[in-house]
């Protein structure tokens, strides 16, 4: 079993900056992949980033590409998403996700929810206008 665990959510205004962190219980053993998920209100989750946690390419949804940056410290079992100029729209509650296989396997996508085993219990980011 695989605990996360996210900090670092809050408000802030528009064009701001925010950095989340997810701790994880244990990482190279069980973790292939760790990615951000998020659920505006009223809205289904959707992938926001992900990486392979032995490092290498990461992967980001069109919506927040070259504002947010996902990244590890393999060291520490942490993950972190980096969020800058953000805007109201980014506003949802973000989840850390991790599976057991890599991101990407064969025909699949790293940002399928059904794919990932655990999940933390959300942080909250407002962004006001």
């Amino acid at each position: 079993q695989v605990q996360l665990v996210e900090s670092g959510g809050g408000s802030v205004q528009a064009g701001g900056s925010l950095s989340l962190s997810c701790a994880a219980s244990t990482y190279k053993s069980r973790v292939g992949c760790m990615g951000w998920f998020r659920q505006p209100p009223g809205k289904e989750r959707e992938g926001v980033a992900a990486l392979n946690s032995g490092g290498g390419v990461t992967y980001s949804a069109d919506s927040v590409k070259g504002r947010f940056t996902i990244s590890q410290d393999i060291g520490k079992n942490i993950m972190y998403l980096q969020m800058n100029s953000l805007r109201p729209e980014d506003t949802a509650m973000y989840y850390c996700a991790a599976k057991a296989g890599p991101c990407i396997r064969g025909s699949g996508t790293w940002n399928s929810r059904s794919d990932y085993d655990y999940w933390g219990q959300g942080t909250q980011v407002t962004v006001s206008s």
